[in-house]
């Protein structure tokens, strides 16, 4: 079964560490910045070294990175562990992770944090939350989607989380936009798309992340999804939900069809993608083009351009979670129940 962290409660304090990237000292500010918001909502705040480092894509040796985000389990005093951002090869630092050490504590990030994630949810059971990076928190005001996250971090098991799609999304990343009143500038209408069908409802058992790093844990332990499911989740099937960074169309649909070749989607309710500014046409060939085989190859419902990723603002998604996502007249509506 999972297991589920305990609630994040006022007065707890808040690990920050950068398993993946770190922070170039021009950007210190944001991260001083986002440790002010959460100490001012009632949260202590506590910044591994690797944070404030940057060497050749990464903040430190991966020795280093690992040690620092155990510690960090280790740690009584941290209730939650949130990186600074993503990054580009986090995994480099998966098997220098003591696994069954791991004891529960709401682990929150996406990007290339959603790799390790993902791997410590197929490893032990235990649901981590797929969201907002602490610099996105760094503002007077969070928006609304986003800081749902909060409402995760501090739900009890058992317990059941609602969320909604955004009104609007923000089109353009701009991490040097001024906090008025939001770190996003929200200037597109959101609409939840699905293929095939104009309403959807699928029920399962959350996973995902981003797809330009998770595909590359195929093939290895921390991509056994058929032992995660009959170990963890007694067999139900995976509500699956991805975002693309950078993946042109023709690597997206490459990935999906590893994906299928690999049985991750054998015993799956549904798909969802997030909404991206990549995926560009190769040849006439479209992301578009590769769900409609996907789906055709598949016949799992599909959802795009929800609200997850890169292209804020994003629900979050618990791993591992018992969940229902609804689409209807490009609404989206996502139920999460800790049990």
């Amino acid at each position: 079964m999972i297991r589920y962290p305990k609630p994040l409660q006022l007065g707890d304090t808040i690990g920050v560490t950068a398993p993946s990237s770190g922070v170039d000292e021009s950007l210190h500010h944001l991260v001083h910045n986002a440790k002010r918001q959460f100490e001012k909502r009632g949260c202590r705040v506590h910044i591994g070294d690797t944070v404030w480092t940057q060497n050749k894509s990464v903040s430190a040796p991966k020795e280093i990175r690992a040690a620092e985000l155990m510690a960090m389990f280790k740690n009584p005093d941290i209730c939650a562990i949130i990186p600074p951002w993503g990054g580009e090869i986090l995994m480099e630092i998966l098997p220098f992770i003591n696994w069954e050490d791991i004891k529960p504590k709401w682990v929150l990030g996406y990007s290339d944090m959603s790799t390790f994630l993902f791997a410590l949810t197929v490893q032990t059971g235990i649901a981590t939350a797929h969201g907002p990076n602490l610099v996105e928190m760094r503002s007077d005001e969070w928006e609304p989607v986003a800081s749902k996250f909060m409402d995760v971090l501090q739900a009890s098991a058992g317990s059941t989380i609602e969320q909604h799609s955004s009104e609007l999304f923000q089109s353009k990343w701009q991490h040097d936009a001024p906090d008025d009143p939001y770190v996003y500038k929200l200037d597109s209408p959101t609409e939840w798309k699905t293929i095939g069908t104009d309403n959807i409802e699928m029920e399962g058992r959350y996973l995902g992340g981003c797809i330009d790093t998770i595909r590359h844990l195929v093939g290895t332990p921390y991509g056994d999804i058929h032992s995660f499911q009959k170990k963890f989740l007694n067999n139900e099937p995976i509500l699956w939900y991805f975002e693309n960074c950078e993946m042109n169309a023709t690597d997206f649909h490459r990935t999906m069809l590893q994906f299928v070749y690999a049985g991750w989607f054998t015993n799956a309710a549904g798909i969802i993608f997030g909404r991206s500014r990549a995926g560009q046409e190769v040849g006439g060939f479209t992301v578009l083009d590769s769900m409609e085989r996907i789906k055709e190859l598949t016949g799992l419902p599909i959802v795009y351009d929800a609200d997850i990723g890169h292209v804020p603002p994003q629900i979050t998604f618990v791993n591992g979670a018992s969940g229902r996502v609804t689409v209807e007249n490009g609404k989206g509506k996502v139920s999460t129940s800790l049990r």
